[in-house]
């Protein structure tokens, strides 16, 4: 249905690039497309939806999972921002989905800026892998010079705290 383009009767801009969709298919998914297109403040179907904060490629993602009900995005910062637009339209499974895969594809690199997004769009069992992560391995160090943990300082202070609990609780449980 969404690669022939039959029956579309919503079209949305992101960043310049036009998607055809199907609004009953939109909104029997998720909850905002619902109060976006059937609600009392609904868009009209003459203009194009504009997304500006969102890259094409997710956008392609999510309604090619709204669609398929299957994942196809691809590395581990686009699926940070997957799992950002699925928490925006209320698409849980998507939600969960993306949060398994970054559960992963957790690095030294990667896990401060994740345990941000996790605490962010609280995605609980994200937060926990990134950091029992942190605290199984003689990493802080390492993690501690990416730009992701200045960030995470930045925007999430109280999770450092519970990132030495963790490393307390983790200690005290090979100890």
């Amino acid at each position: 249905m969404l690669k022939d383009g039959r029956g579309t009767d919503v079209t949305f801009s992101v960043a310049g690039e036009l998607f055809h969709a199907h609004r009953c298919v939109l909104a029997a998914w998720s909850p905002v497309f619902e109060a976006e297109l059937f609600g009392p403040v609904k868009e009209e179907a003459t203009q194009p939806i504009r997304i500006d904060d969102m890259e094409p490629t997710i956008f392609e993602a999510l309604l090619h999972f709204i669609y398929t009900d299957s994942c196809n995005a691809g590395g581990n910062v686009a699926m940070q921002h997957l799992l950002v637009a699925a928490d925006r339209y209320g698409l849980d499974r998507l939600k969960a989905i993306c949060e398994d895969k970054l559960c992963h594809a957790i690095d030294v690199e990667t896990v401060a800026t994740t345990l941000t997004l996790a605490e962010q769009h609280q995605c609980v069992q994200l937060k926990d892998g990134c950091l029992r992560f942190i605290a199984s391995r003689d990493v802080l160090r390492d993690i501690m010079m990416t730009h992701g943990f200045k960030h995470l300082v930045a925007s999430c202070p109280w999770v450092i705290k519970e990132i030495l609990d963790k490393m307390i609780e983790v200690s005290i449980i090979q100890w």
